[in-house]
């Protein structure tokens, strides 16, 4: 199966962590921290997506096995982001 991942913050979607719609169904193209309720939870730039999730490159690294510095997950994300809708 193909790795979905929230087209806003590029998190990889789980059954656990997508967003939800208006109705309360999931979203299967966001995550619950973009996306909760039908609308998103931030107004970012993509610029500033960046460096909002650049904050928690240590928590990338423990769950991917990674070893980034906020700078090296910053452009990995300068690279991944635009290919996000």
């Amino acid at each position: 199966m193909e790795q979905k991942f929230c087209q806003s913050c590029g998190m990889p979607l789980t059954t656990d962590n997508k967003g939800t719609n208006a109705d309360g169904s999931c979203n299967e193209d966001y995550c619950i921290y973009c996306y909760k309720n039908g609308k998103f939870t931030q107004d970012f730039s993509m610029d500033q997506m960046i460096e909002f999730c650049a904050q928690f490159t240590d928590q990338i690294n423990r769950e991917a096995g990674w070893n980034l510095t906020p700078e090296q997950a910053k452009e990995q994300m300068r690279r991944f982001f635009p290919m996000l809708k």
